[in-house]
C-alpha cells in the first residue's frame, strides 16, 4: 500500500521568468515533442517492413525522457508523478475503471438493439492498436494533466485549471472526423474524469491506465471508431439507431450513455479527490 504524494507546493521559482505557466508549459512541450518527433524521423530511415509497432513505442519512451528532463532540469524535483513504487498497483486499478466502464457502457447498447455482432477477425488484430493507443495515453495525460492543468493549478488553483484544461482538451479533438456538439460535451466530461483520476493520486499511472483501456477496448476489441477513428479490432459490431444513443461515426464515445458512465465516474473521483485534500483553492495576489 502506499501513501498518498502530498499536494504541490507554491513556492516561488528561482527564475521569475520560468515561474510564469505558459512558460513553462511550452518548455515542457518542447522537452517531450522534440525527442517523440525526433525518433519517429530517425525510425523512417529502416525499412518498412521492420518498423512493425516499435517505433511508436521507442517515440513514447523518448517522450517520457523528454518530461523527465524538464522536471528534472527546469522544476528541479524529482519526477514524483512518474516513480514506479506503486505504478503498477496504480496502473492496474485505471485499467480496471476503463475496463468496467466499457463493459456497462456495451451492456447498455447491447441491451438496447443499439450494437449487433457480425463476425470476428483473427485474433491477432488486438495486436495491431497496441503501440499506438499505449502512445496515445501517455501523451495525452501527460500533456492535459502534468503538463497543461498541473502548472495552471499552481497559479489559477484547482476549479480554473480544471475548467481550462477540460476546454483544451476538447478544442485538440476538434479535428477528428464526425466531431459534434454531443461529442463536445462527452469529451468535456472525460477530460474531466480523467483529471479527477490524477487528483486521485497526483500521477500519471491511474488516468493513463484508464485512459488506454476505454481507447484500447474499443478499438482492438470491439472494432468501433475512437473519437472519430476508426476501429481495427477482433468483433465486427455494427451499430444501429440514433446518433445520440449509438455515437454514430464519432464512435460510442458520442453516445449518452458513454456520458452516463463517464459523468458518474467523474462526480466519485472529483469527490475522493475533495476528501483527499487534493483540491487547491486559487492562491491570494
Amino acid at each position: 500500500m502506499t501513501t498518498s504524494p502530498t499536494v504541490p507546493s507554491r513556492a516561488r521559482p528561482p527564475r521569475r521568468l520560468l515561474a510564469h505557466p505558459l512558460v513553462r508549459a511550452i518548455l515542457a512541450v518542447l522537452c517531450m515533442l522534440v525527442p517523440f518527433f525526433g525518433l519517429l524521423v530517425l525510425a523512417e530511415a529502416v525499412p518498412k517492413p521492420y518498423r512493425t509497432a516499435w517505433p511508436m513505442l521507442l517515440a513514447t519512451l523518448g517522450m517520457l525522457a523528454g518530461y523527465r528532463f524538464y522536471v528534472r532540469r527546469f522544476e528541479q524535483r524529482d519526477v514524483a508523478e512518474l516513480g514506479l513504487a506503486g505504478a503498477g498497483d496504480e496502473l492496474g486499478r485505471g485499467l480496471g475503471m476503463g475496463a468496467l466502464l466499457v463493459v456497462f457502457c456495451s451492456a447498455v447498447l447491447l441491451a438496447a438493439g443499439a450494437w449487433t455482432a457480425t463476425g470476428t477477425a483473427h485474433w491477432t488484430v488486438i495486436l495491431v492498436p497496441l503501440p499506438e493507443q499505449v502512445m496515445v495515453a501517455f501523451m495525452e495525460e501527460i500533456l492535459f494533466r502534468a503538463v497543461i492543468f498541473r502548472l495552471l493549478e499552481r497559479s489559477w488553483g484547482t476549479t480554473i485549471a480544471l475548467v481550462v484544461s477540460s476546454v483544451l482538451f476538447v478544442l485538440a479533438h476538434v479535428p477528428n472526423d464526425s466531431f459534434s456538439v454531443f461529442a463536445a460535451v462527452m469529451t468535456a466530461v472525460a477530460s474531466v474524469t480523467l483529471t479527477g483520476a490524477w487528483l486521485m493520486t497526483r500521477r500519471l499511472w491511474l488516468p493513463v491506465g484508464l485512459h488506454f483501456a476505454w481507447n484500447y477496448l474499443f478499438d482492438a476489441v470491439f472494432s468501433l471508431p475512437v473519437s472519430g477513428n476508426p476501429g481495427r479490432g477482433w468483433i465486427q459490431v455494427t451499430t444501429s439507431g440514433p446518433a445520440w444513443l449509438t455515437g454514430g461515426t464519432y464512435g460510442v464515445e458520442g453516445s449518452f450513455v458513454t456520458l452516463i458512465g463517464w459523468g458518474v465516474a467523474a462526480l466519485l473521483l472529483l469527490a475522493a479527490a475533495r476528501r483527499r485534500g487534493h483540491w487547491l483553492p486559487k492562491p491570494q495576489v
